[in-house]
């Protein structure tokens, strides 16, 4: 089946052949209605409370959402249509909607970071951690990783090859302190903060150091399997060739991601849940009880 435009002449990602080829494409839609949604109701009520804004830890929340609300108004063509946006190639976006794993990565890491320092050592966090000093590091996420794409594109092949070599090495390195960093945050709240007196300060860290912990293991969950066959894939030169990225399930897995991740901002954040609930949701729906205000 062709969607025929003006524009482009672009294969659906399947036949509509069998009830499954219906499944499927509805799946998708439904996926990236609800991804935009979802992300972009965090996105919303993050901007519009001046509170959270003030927070470091919103603004990484606010970056990564930004991210995956890119994500999921990317599912629209890289799904619905006759795509595969990784080798071999066929209608891809150049690794446009791909880099946006780059800006989460980066983003979880420096909001690690953030979080250790914060907790276990307030007195240098609060005097050279700025907000300045956040908001630099997210637009430093964004020019790195695009900045790196648009280079690649331009060397040559030769030089490109080797770029693409060392983005392997450090998505590794990154990955490994990831996980690092998680098991480090992990003993920090189960430890050192039960030493510190109860209060609305104890549980504001131990609200943050959670969220990240959580959000960084469903993110190597969900996009494990596919940086796993990627660096693979890439040391090997075996490839699993499917139709395109809608039948390939390491690559529906990890898209899913952009989906859990603002869920969880919201399960776990009582303050975020309210500002979206009263930005987006108040205004589509009802209130539901186990909303905080």
């Amino acid at each position: 089946m062709i969607l025929s435009t003006n524009l482009s002449l672009v294969p659906l990602c399947v036949d509509f052949d069998s009830p499954g080829d219906y499944f499927l494409f509805i799946f998708h839609v439904m996926s990236g209605i609800s991804t935009v949604l979802v992300a972009g109701s965090v996105v919303c009520g993050i901007i519009s409370t001046r509170a959270l804004l003030t927070q470091h830890r919103f603004l990484f929340m606010l970056n990564t959402s930004i991210s995956d609300t890119l994500t999921g108004c990317g599912i629209f063509y890289q799904f619905l249509f006759d795509v595969r946006d990784e080798h071999p190639f066929k209608n891809g976006t150049f690794y446009v909607l791909t880099s946006l794993l780059g800006v989460n990565i980066m983003t979880f890491l420096f909001a690690q970071f953030d979080r250790y320092f914060a907790v276990c050592h307030p007195f240098f966090y609060t005097r050279h951690i700025t907000t300045k000093v956040v908001i630099c590091v997210i637009f430093y996420t964004w020019v790195h990783i695009y900045g790196q794409l648009c280079i690649q594109r331009i060397v040559p092949p030769s030089k490109a090859v080797d770029i693409a070599a060392y983005s392997r090495i450090s998505l590794i390195v990154i990955i490994i302190t990831k996980l690092l960093m998680t098991v480090k945050l992990f003993f920090v709240v189960r430890f050192q903060l039960l030493r510190e007196p109860p209060g609305p300060e104890r549980d504001s860290k131990k609200e943050s150091l959670l969220i990240i912990i959580v959000v960084v293991v469903f993110f190597l969950l969900f996009w494990g399997p596919m940086m796993s066959y990627t660096i693979l894939s890439s040391l090997t030169g075996k490839y699993i060739i499917f139709k395109n990225d809608a039948h390939n399930p390491l690559t529906i897995l990890s898209r899913t991601n952009a989906l859990c991740t603002p869920c969880l901002y919201l399960w776990a954040s009582p303050a975020l849940r309210a500002a979206a609930w009263k930005t987006v949701w108040s205004k589509i729906c009802k209130k539901p009880k186990w909303l905080v205000p």
